[in-house]
Protein backbone atom coordinates (compact mmCIF):
# COMPACT_ATOMS: atom_id res chain seq x y z
CA UNK A 1 0.00 0.00 0.00
CA UNK A 2 1.42 3.06 -0.99
CA UNK A 3 1.92 6.36 1.54
CA UNK A 4 -0.82 9.01 1.84
CA UNK A 5 0.06 12.08 -0.13
CA UNK A 6 0.97 14.84 2.43
CA UNK A 7 -0.40 17.96 1.79
CA UNK A 8 0.29 21.85 3.42
CA UNK A 9 -2.50 24.45 3.21
CA UNK A 10 -1.79 27.60 3.19
CA UNK A 11 -4.81 30.10 3.75
CA UNK A 12 -5.10 33.47 5.90
CA UNK A 13 -9.30 32.65 6.10
CA UNK A 14 -9.44 30.41 9.72
CA UNK A 15 -12.93 29.44 8.59
CA UNK A 16 -11.96 28.18 5.46
CA UNK A 17 -8.77 26.53 6.20
CA UNK A 18 -10.43 24.51 9.08
CA UNK A 19 -12.96 23.47 6.45
CA UNK A 20 -10.90 22.72 3.76
CA UNK A 21 -8.62 20.85 6.44
CA UNK A 22 -11.93 18.77 7.16
CA UNK A 23 -12.38 17.94 3.41
CA UNK A 24 -8.84 16.78 2.62
CA UNK A 25 -8.80 14.76 6.07
CA UNK A 26 -11.97 12.86 4.70
CA UNK A 27 -10.10 11.69 1.25
CA UNK A 28 -8.48 8.33 2.42
CA UNK A 29 -5.30 8.85 0.50
CA UNK A 30 -4.35 11.95 1.82
CA UNK A 31 -3.02 13.56 4.74
CA UNK A 32 -2.35 17.22 6.49
CA UNK A 33 0.90 17.69 7.29
CA UNK A 34 0.66 21.48 8.28
CA UNK A 35 -0.83 24.58 8.02
CA UNK A 36 -0.14 28.55 7.37
CA UNK A 37 -2.07 31.60 7.52
CA UNK A 38 0.45 33.74 5.22
CA UNK A 39 2.79 33.18 2.59
CA UNK A 40 5.33 33.67 4.30
CA UNK A 41 5.00 31.03 6.89
CA UNK A 42 3.81 28.62 3.92
CA UNK A 43 7.01 28.83 2.45
CA UNK A 44 9.07 27.90 5.84
CA UNK A 45 6.73 25.13 6.25
CA UNK A 46 7.25 23.86 2.65
CA UNK A 47 10.72 23.77 3.26
CA UNK A 48 10.83 21.96 6.80
CA UNK A 49 7.94 19.82 5.54
CA UNK A 50 8.49 18.49 2.31
CA UNK A 51 5.05 18.08 2.01
CA UNK A 52 3.97 16.20 -1.49
CA UNK A 53 1.27 18.90 -2.30
CA UNK A 54 0.15 22.55 -1.48
CA UNK A 55 -3.03 23.94 -1.36
CA UNK A 56 -2.64 27.79 -1.94
CA UNK A 57 -4.95 30.58 -1.63
CA UNK A 58 -3.52 33.36 -3.70
CA UNK A 59 -4.20 36.84 -1.77
CA UNK A 60 -2.36 36.17 1.95
CA UNK A 61 -0.83 38.56 3.98
CA UNK A 62 3.20 39.02 4.53
CA UNK A 63 3.50 37.57 0.79
CA UNK A 64 0.87 36.29 -1.61
CA UNK A 65 0.25 33.30 -3.30
CA UNK A 66 1.82 33.63 -6.20
CA UNK A 67 5.23 34.99 -4.75
CA UNK A 68 5.02 32.14 -2.47
CA UNK A 69 4.56 29.84 -4.67
CA UNK A 70 7.92 30.64 -6.38
CA UNK A 71 9.83 30.90 -3.88
CA UNK A 72 8.96 27.33 -2.94
CA UNK A 73 9.33 25.99 -6.26
CA UNK A 74 13.07 27.50 -6.52
CA UNK A 75 14.34 25.70 -2.87
CA UNK A 76 11.75 22.49 -3.28
CA UNK A 77 10.66 22.21 -7.52
CA UNK A 78 9.72 18.74 -6.68
CA UNK A 79 6.67 19.96 -4.57
CA UNK A 80 3.38 20.34 -6.00
CA UNK A 81 1.45 23.43 -5.83
CA UNK A 82 -2.47 23.99 -6.26
CA UNK A 83 -3.46 27.29 -6.35
CA UNK A 84 -7.12 27.13 -4.07
CA UNK A 85 -9.09 30.55 -4.51
CA UNK A 86 -12.16 32.42 -5.68
CA UNK A 87 -10.33 34.70 -8.47
CA UNK A 88 -10.48 32.71 -11.81
CA UNK A 89 -9.52 35.85 -14.41
CA UNK A 90 -6.93 35.19 -16.82
CA UNK A 91 -4.84 37.28 -14.76
CA UNK A 92 -4.43 35.52 -11.97
CA UNK A 93 -4.44 32.27 -13.57
CA UNK A 94 -1.22 32.79 -15.96
CA UNK A 95 0.51 34.15 -13.28
CA UNK A 96 -0.44 31.27 -10.93
CA UNK A 97 0.98 28.87 -14.30
CA UNK A 98 4.25 31.21 -14.56
CA UNK A 99 5.19 31.09 -10.74
CA UNK A 100 4.77 27.28 -11.37
CA UNK A 101 2.20 26.19 -9.92
CA UNK A 102 0.53 22.77 -11.48
CA UNK A 103 -3.23 23.13 -10.36
CA UNK A 104 -5.81 25.43 -9.95
CA UNK A 105 -9.18 25.29 -8.35
CA UNK A 106 -11.65 27.43 -7.53
CA UNK A 107 -13.01 28.00 -3.83
CA UNK A 108 -16.55 25.62 -3.76
CA UNK A 109 -15.02 22.87 -5.77
CA UNK A 110 -15.95 19.60 -4.26
CA UNK A 111 -14.26 16.60 -2.29
CA UNK A 112 -13.84 14.54 -6.21
CA UNK A 113 -12.89 17.33 -7.81
CA UNK A 114 -10.06 18.54 -5.25
CA UNK A 115 -8.87 14.90 -4.65
CA UNK A 116 -8.68 14.38 -8.59
CA UNK A 117 -6.55 17.61 -8.26
CA UNK A 118 -4.03 16.59 -5.48
CA UNK A 119 -4.02 13.25 -6.81
CA UNK A 120 -2.72 14.40 -10.02
CA UNK A 121 -0.53 16.52 -8.97
CA UNK A 122 1.14 14.44 -6.53
CA UNK A 123 1.81 12.16 -9.52
CA UNK A 124 3.55 14.87 -11.42
CA UNK A 125 0.63 15.77 -13.46
CA UNK A 126 -1.12 19.29 -13.93
CA UNK A 127 -5.18 19.65 -13.62
CA UNK A 128 -7.20 23.19 -13.90
CA UNK A 129 -11.05 22.96 -12.13
CA UNK A 130 -13.39 23.09 -15.61
CA UNK A 131 -14.29 26.83 -15.02
CA UNK A 132 -10.59 27.32 -15.67
CA UNK A 133 -9.60 25.30 -18.41
CA UNK A 134 -12.66 26.41 -20.23
CA UNK A 135 -10.68 29.98 -19.68
CA UNK A 136 -7.41 28.82 -20.87
CA UNK A 137 -9.10 27.72 -23.85
CA UNK A 138 -10.89 30.75 -24.39
CA UNK A 139 -7.44 32.31 -24.04
CA UNK A 140 -5.04 30.54 -26.07
CA UNK A 141 -8.45 30.91 -29.32
CA UNK A 142 -8.20 34.90 -28.45
CA UNK A 143 -6.43 36.89 -31.51
CA UNK A 144 -3.24 38.33 -30.22
CA UNK A 145 -2.25 41.30 -30.10
CA UNK A 146 -0.95 42.44 -34.02
CA UNK A 147 1.68 44.72 -33.48
CA UNK A 148 5.36 43.54 -32.25
CA UNK A 149 6.61 41.58 -29.60
CA UNK A 150 8.64 43.87 -28.08
CA UNK A 151 6.92 46.74 -28.71
CA UNK A 152 5.81 48.21 -25.18
CA UNK A 153 7.21 46.06 -22.68
CA UNK A 154 5.72 47.73 -19.59
CA UNK A 155 2.72 46.74 -20.29
CA UNK A 156 1.46 42.81 -18.99
CA UNK A 157 0.56 40.51 -21.35
CA UNK A 158 -3.54 41.29 -20.49
CA UNK A 159 -3.05 45.15 -20.95
CA UNK A 160 -0.77 44.21 -24.25
CA UNK A 161 -4.42 42.72 -25.06
CA UNK A 162 -6.77 45.29 -24.38
CA UNK A 163 -4.37 48.22 -26.05
CA UNK A 164 -4.69 46.01 -29.42
CA UNK A 165 -8.30 46.03 -29.11
CA UNK A 166 -8.16 50.00 -28.02
CA UNK A 167 -6.38 50.23 -31.20
CA UNK A 168 -9.25 48.28 -33.30
CA UNK A 169 -11.68 51.42 -31.66
CA UNK A 170 -13.75 49.20 -29.59
CA UNK A 171 -15.23 50.87 -26.47
CA UNK A 172 -14.70 49.35 -23.19
CA UNK A 173 -18.08 47.62 -22.60
CA UNK A 174 -17.47 45.64 -25.84
CA UNK A 175 -13.83 44.92 -24.91
CA UNK A 176 -15.04 43.62 -21.70
CA UNK A 177 -17.14 41.38 -23.92
CA UNK A 178 -14.63 40.03 -26.04
CA UNK A 179 -12.42 39.68 -23.19
CA UNK A 180 -14.89 37.72 -20.70
CA UNK A 181 -13.66 40.57 -18.11
CA UNK A 182 -15.34 42.82 -15.68
CA UNK A 183 -16.04 46.16 -17.46
CA UNK A 184 -14.35 48.18 -14.13
CA UNK A 185 -11.35 45.75 -14.68
CA UNK A 186 -11.52 47.21 -18.32
CA UNK A 187 -11.68 50.86 -16.96
CA UNK A 188 -8.45 49.31 -14.57
CA UNK A 189 -6.35 48.12 -17.70
CA UNK A 190 -7.08 51.30 -19.59
CA UNK A 191 -5.62 53.58 -16.71
CA UNK A 192 -2.87 51.73 -16.51
CA UNK A 193 -2.10 51.83 -19.97
CA UNK A 194 -2.64 55.49 -20.13
CA UNK A 195 -0.13 55.66 -17.36
CA UNK A 196 2.56 53.42 -18.80
CA UNK A 197 2.33 54.64 -22.16
CA UNK A 198 2.34 58.39 -20.84
CA UNK A 199 -0.86 59.12 -23.21
CA UNK A 200 -3.76 61.49 -22.39
CA UNK A 201 -6.70 59.24 -24.21
CA UNK A 202 -7.54 56.88 -26.73
CA UNK A 203 -6.87 58.68 -29.38
CA UNK A 204 -3.07 58.87 -28.63
CA UNK A 205 -2.64 55.44 -26.98
CA UNK A 206 -4.29 54.20 -31.22
CA UNK A 207 -1.37 56.85 -32.78
CA UNK A 208 1.29 55.20 -30.34
CA UNK A 209 0.11 51.34 -31.76
CA UNK A 210 0.14 52.85 -35.09
CA UNK A 211 3.65 54.00 -34.73
CA UNK A 212 5.06 50.55 -33.43
CA UNK A 213 3.65 48.77 -36.57
CA UNK A 214 0.48 47.57 -35.56
CA UNK A 215 -3.31 48.29 -35.13
CA UNK A 216 -5.64 49.79 -37.02
CA UNK A 217 -9.51 51.12 -36.15
CA UNK A 218 -12.32 49.33 -37.59
CA UNK A 219 -14.31 51.07 -39.98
Amino acid sequence: MSDPVRVLLADDHRLFLTGLRLLVGSIADCTVVGEAASGGEAVTLVRELQPDVVLMDVQMPDLNGIEATRRILRDSPHVGVIMVTMFDDDESVFLAMRAGARGYVLKGADREELQRAILAVASGEALFSAAVATRLMRFFAEPRPDFPVDAFPDLTEREREVLALIAQGQANARIARTLDIRPKTVRNHVSNIFSKLQVADRAEAMARVREAGGGRAEG
